[in-house]
C-alpha cells in the first residue's frame, strides 16, 4: 500500500469510493471470524488491489497452515509457488460444492432450504466458513463450485481473482440476477452452467 491510496476493509478504513483510475486496497484482516473465535483453523487474511472496482492483484493467506494463494489479473494464480487450475469436473451429480450462510437467522433458514434442494443434485456440499478460502479451494480443484449470498467486497476481492485466474467461471454480485443480486458464484467451467441452473431452479434469487 502507498500513502494516500484508499483502503476498504471490514474493520473500517474507507468508504468504498474508488479514485478513478487509481488503486483501492480491499482488506479483510480475518475472513472466517467465527472459525477464528472457536479455534477452527480455517480462517484467512485477504487483500486485493482494485482499479475501478476490478481486482488486479490479490493474496489470501491462511495463518495456521501458512498457505498463501496469490493471483495477478491475466497472470494466473498460484499456491505457494505452484500454478493453480480448477478441476475437470463435467457432471453436476459428481460435483463437490461449497456453500456459505448468513449471520441472520431468517435468511440462514432460506439458505438451508436452497442447500437441501441442491444436495440431491450434487455429490456433496461443504460449508467451510471463510469465503476467501472457499474461492481458493475452487481454484485449487478441491471444490468444483462455490456459491454464497450476502458477501461483501472484502470477502471476495482476492479469492474471486484467484479462482478466475485458475480458470473458474466467476459471477460477482450484480452479475447474475437469477441467483440474487448479492450472490457470488465460482465453478469449474464443465459444471458452471448446470450448477447455475440448479441454483436458480432451487430459488436462489429468493434467498
Amino acid at each position: 500500500m502507498r500513502p494516500g491510496e484508499p483502503v476498504l476493509g471490514e474493520e473500517g478504513g474507507g468508504s468504498g469510493n474508488d479514485a478513478a483510475g487509481g488503486v483501492t486496497w480491499v482488506v479483510d484482516p480475518i475472513d472466517g471470524t467465527v472459525n477464528f473465535l472457536y479455534g477452527l483453523p480455517a480462517f484467512a487474511v485477504s487483500i486485493a488491489a482494485q482499479i475501478d472496482g476490478v481486482s488486479v492483484a490479490g493474496a489470501v493467506v491462511e495463518p495456521v497452515s501458512g498457505r498463501r494463494w496469490t493471483a495477478v489479473r491475466g497472470g494466473g494464480s498460484w499456491l505457494d509457488g505452484d500454478r493453480l487450475s480448477v478441476s475437470k469436473a463435467d457432471r453436476l451429480d459428481l460435483a463437490l460444492v461449497g456453500m456459505g450462510f448468513s449471520y441472520a437467522q431468517d435468511r440462514r433458514v432460506r439458505q438451508g432450504k436452497l442447500t437441501a434442494d441442491l444436495v440431491g443434485r450434487v455429490r456433496d456440499i461443504r460449508r467451510g466458513g471463510a469465503a476467501s478460502l472457499d474461492l481458493c479451494a475452487v481454484a485449487a480443484g478441491w471444490l468444483d463450485g462455490f456459491f454464497e449470498h450476502g458477501l461483501h467486497r472484502w470477502d471476495w476481492a482476492a479469492g474471486a481473482l484467484v479462482a478466475r485466474e485458475a480458470g473458474a467461471t466467476v459471477l460477482l454480485p450484480g452479475e447474475a440476477a437469477e441467483l440474487g443480486e448479492d450472490s457470488t458464484f465460482a465453478a469449474s467451467p464443465g459444471i458452471a452452467a448446470d450448477l447455475r441452473a440448479a441454483l436458480a431452479a432451487g430459488g436462489a434469487a429468493e434467498v
